[in-house]
C-alpha cells in the first residue's frame, strides 16, 4: 500500500481540487499493484481548509491543534499511515499526483528507498527565478558535502520506504524539512533516485521567506552534514584557509626576490592574516579530522577518509600529521633560534628578524597543534578498533580446547 500524506496550512483555495487530483490517480496506482490510502494533516488552519477535506470521504483528516509546522505535519502523517510505501506532496497545486505511479515503478524497478520528484528539468516554469537559484545552490552544496550528485534537495514530492525512516529520522518540524531528509539519507548510504516532475505555479501565497528559510536551509544542510562526515566542511574550510596563507607568503617572497626589504601596513596586516589564517586552517582541518572518529564511534562504522580519502595519501593523511606535527615544530624552532643568534650576535635588527621570528611563531605552532591532533586520533583509532579486537578475543577463549597428539 502507498500512503499518500498531504501537509495542509492555509489552503481552502486549493485543498480540494489537490484531494481530487490525489484521488483519481488511484486506478493508476491499482494497474502497477498498489492500493492507496490518503491522509491529510491539517496544521492549525485559521481557514476553511479541515472542514473542506472532512466532506471528501475519500480523505482520511488528522488535525493539529495549533500549526506546529510543515515537517511536523509530515511526521504525524507518516504516523497514522499504514503503507509500507509514503508519499507526500504539497496542498498548493504545485506538484503532481499524476507522477506518484511514475515514481513508484522506479522505486521498486530500482530497488531504491527514496525517490525524488526533481523540479529542477524542463518542467520548472511554475518555480519563481529566486527560488529556482536558491535550490540548485542548495543541490550543488549537497552533492559537494555528500560527494554524491542531486539536483533538487528540497523537493516536497517524494516516496519513501517506510523501513528505512528509522535512518532518516530525527528530522525538523519546520520547512527545511526536505533537505534535511536529502542530506541525511545521502549519508546514511540510502539508495535515493530523482525523477524529473512538471511544476506549476502555486495556489495562493507563498509561505515560504527567501531569506529567513533560505536561511534556515543553509544551516540545516550544513549541521546535517557535520554530524556525519565533519571534515569535508571543516577541513575545506581549513584549506581555503591555508591556501590564502600560502599565497601572502608566496607574495612577500616574490617582493623579497625582487629586492624589497620594507613592506608597508597593508603587506603587514597580511602577514598577520597568514598567520592567522594558516594556524587557525590547520587547526579546523585537524578538528574535522577528529570529529570523523567521534562520529564513527557513535554511529558504529567505519572512519571517512576526510577530503581526501585514500586517493593521494595512503595511510590517510590524519596519520601523517605525527612527523608532519614534529617536522614543522623542530624546523620552527630552529628558525628561531638562529633569528636570535643572528640578533644577539650577529647584530641583525629587529626590522630584519621580526618575519623570520613571526614564520617560527607559526611553523611552531602549526607543529604542536598537528602533533596534539595526531596523538588524539591514534587514541580514538584505537577505541574504534576495540570492539572487534574484543570479540576476536572472546572467540580466542571460547573455542574448544583441542589436546595434542604425540607421535
Amino acid at each position: 500500500m502507498l500512503s499518500v500524506v498531504i501537509p495542509a496550512y492555509n489552503e481552502e483555495s486549493s485543498i480540494a481540487q489537490v484531494v481530487d487530483r490525489v484521488v483519481a490517480v488511484r486506478p493508476a496506482l491499482a494497474e502497477v499493484g498498489l492500493s492507496m490510502e490518503l491522509i491529510v494533516v491539517d496544521d492549525g488552519s485559521g481557514d476553511d481548509t479541515a472542514q473542506i477535506v472532512s466532506k471528501n470521504p475519500a480523505a482520511q483528516l488528522v488535525r493539529h491543534a495549533v500549526n506546529r509546522g510543515y515537517g511536523a505535519a509530515l511526521k504525524t502523517g507518516f504516523a497514522q499511515a499504514t503503507g509500507e510505501w509514503l508519499a507526500f506532496l504539497d496542498a498548493d497545486g504545485t506538484y503532481p499526483p499524476e507522477a506518484l505511479p511514475d515514481l513508484y515503478m522506479v522505486a521498486v524497478s530500482h530497488d531504491a528507498d527514496l525517490v525524488v520528484g526533481s523540479r529542477m528539468g524542463n518542467g520548472s516554469g511554475g518555480m519563481p527565478a529566486t527560488r529556482r537559484l536558491g535550490n540548485a545552490l542548495f543541490a550543488r552544496l549537497v552533492s559537494l558535502i555528500a560527494n554524491t550528485s542531486i539536483s533538487d534537495c528540497a523537493s516536497g514530492m517524494r516516496i519513501i520506504r517506510r523501513t528505512v525512516l528509522p535512518q532518516l529520522y530525527p528530522l525538523p518540524d519546520g520547512l527545511n524539512f526536505t533537505p534535511v531528509m536529502s542530506t541525511r539519507a545521502l549519508h546514511e548510504g540510502i539508495r535515493i533516485l530523482e525523477v524529473p516532475i512538471d511544476y506549476d505555479e502555486r495556489t495562493g501565497d507563498s509561505k515560504l521567506s527567501v531569506i529567513q528559510d533560505g536561511t534556515r536551509f543553509l544551516q540545516s544542510i550544513i549541521w546535517t552534514a557535520l554530524l556525519y562526515n565533519p571534515v569535508r566542511i571543516l577541513g575545506l574550510i581549513g584549506l581555503a584557509g591555508i591556501a590564502l596563507a600560502l599565497a601572502v607568503l608566496a607574495g612577500v617572497t616574490l617582493l623579497r626576490l625582487q629586492g624589497v626589504t620594507t613592506l608597508g601596513i597593508g603587506w603587514a596586516f597580511a602577514l598577520f592574516a597568514a598567520q592567522v589564517l594558516g594556524v587557525a586552517g590547520v587547526a579546523m582541518f585537524a578538528l574535522g579530522a577528529m570529529f570523523n572518529y567521534l562520529v564513527s564511534l557513535f554511529h558504529h562504522r567505519s572512519i571517512r577518509q576526510g577530503v581526501f580519502g585514500r586517493v593521494i595519501f595512503s595511510p590517510s593523511l590524519d596519520h601523517h600529521f605525527g612527523w608532519m606535527g614534529l617536522l614543522s615544530a623542530v624546523v620552527g624552532i630552529a628558525i628561531g633560534v638562529a633569528s636570535v643568534l643572528l640578533g644577539m650576535a650577529g647584530g641583525w635588527p629587529i626590522s630584519r628578524l621580526w618575519l623570520y621570528l613571526l614564520g617560527s611563531a607559526m611553523l611552531i605552532l602549526i607543529g604542536v597543534q598537528l602533533t596534539i591532533s595526531w596523538i588524539v586520533m591514534r587514541a580514538l583509532e584505537e577505541l574504534s578498533k576495540r570492539e572487534s579486537q574484543v570479540a576476536t578475543d572472546l572467540k580466542q577463549v571460547d573455542a574448544p580446547y583441542q589436546p595434542a597428539v604425540s607421535s
